[in-house]
Parts: structure tokens; sequence; C-alpha cells
């Protein structure tokens, strides 16, 4: 792929990654509740997440998901009841107890990552403007693949350690109280958002 076409591709990812969505509050979230050291277990699952749904697309599931409403449809609910889950799980967490194991946590990133039937369709929308058709189609989706997963894990990481330095201010047991309520509630309507989006 030229170096243009993937300048391109960099910056678009890197515009799209700065907008905070269910992956991100589910990050602050754990973060502000663990600090840093929750941090690299998120950020981990986030960069596995997002290599799985990248791959996937690449892989033609993004193709299917677009002509098939149940699957998409299953995806979706999947992915909405998941969110929600995660938001009471949250929102019902005794200050004491916020923090989440790191395999529990690298889990759940993932999980909510790599569970998005939007994502997914949108990788196979947003990727093939970036591709030179004179060249191989492989070698060209392992260098977006890899180019995007290094910025959302960069992107996430930044995320993630600003959270952690933020949860020694957030100590007081009313105010982490009301930090898991508030990323319990984001959670939650992410995963009522999810739940009603159709597909385009």
């Amino acid at each position: 792929m030229g170096l243009e076409n993937w300048a391109a591709f960099i910056a678009a990812s890197a515009a799209l990654l700065l907008i905070p969505g269910p992956t991100i509050l589910l990050v602050v979230g754990r973060s502000l509740g663990g600090g840093v050291r929750t941090a690299l277990p998120l950020v981990v699952g986030v960069a596995l997440g997002d290599l799985t749904a990248m791959s996937l697309s690449l892989a033609g599931l993004a193709t299917l998901l677009a002509t098939s409403a149940t699957l998409f449809g299953v995806l979706k609910w999947i992915g909405a009841a998941y969110l929600v889950w995660l938001g009471v799980q949250l929102w019902r967490a005794p200050v004491e107890a916020a923090v989440a194991a790191p395999r529990r946590a690298l889990h759940d990133a993932y999980v909510v990552t790599a569970l998005n039937p939007k994502s997914i369709a949108f990788f196979v929308a947003f990727v093939p403007q970036f591709l030179d058709p004179a060249l191989s189609y492989l070698p060209q989706a392992v260098i977006m693949v890899v180019s995007f997963v290094a910025l959302a894990t960069l992107n996430a990481l930044g995320y993630a350690l600003l959270a952690g330095r933020l949860s020694a201010a957030v100590a007081r047991p009313v105010v982490r109280r009301t930090c898991n309520r508030l990323g319990g509630g984001l959670l939650i309507g992410a995963g009522l958002a999810t739940a009603t989006m159709r597909r385009s």
C-alpha cells in the first residue's frame, strides 16, 4: 500500500478512535476503580478484541452480517446484553470491591470490543477506501490491521492510564460510588443504544 494511502488511513483511524465508545467507557470505569494496575489487562483485551473484529471483518464476516438480518440481530443482542450486564455490575459494585481481577478485566474488555457488530460492519465500509486495487489485497490488509490495532491500543492505554492516575483523586467512598454509578449508567446506556441500532 502506498505511503499516501497509509497516512490517510492512520489519520482517519486516529480521528475515529478519539471518539469514546463502549470500550473506552469500560476502560475508564474500570481504571478509575482499580488504578493503573488494572489498566494493562484492559488494554490487552481491547487490542485482542480489535484484532479479532478487524480480522473477521476483512475475512468477510461483515459481508455476512450485512446480508443476514438474523446473524446481525443475534450478535447485536448478545453485545447489548453484555454491556448492560457489565453496567449493572459496576453500578452495584461495593466501593471496596470495584477492582476486577486482571483476567476478568482482560476478558470483559475483549468481549465488549470484539462483539460489536457495528464495528465489524464499519471496518468493511471503512477499509476499502484506502486500498490500492493495483496492489495485492493481503499485504495491505495486514498493514491496516497492524496499524489500527496499534493505534487502538495506544488510545486505550492513554485513557486507562489517565483514569488510573485519577483513581487516587476519587478514593473517597462517596466519590468512588458516584464514579461507579456514572460509569455503570453509561455502559447500560451504551447497551440500550446497541440494542436499538439498525443495520446501515
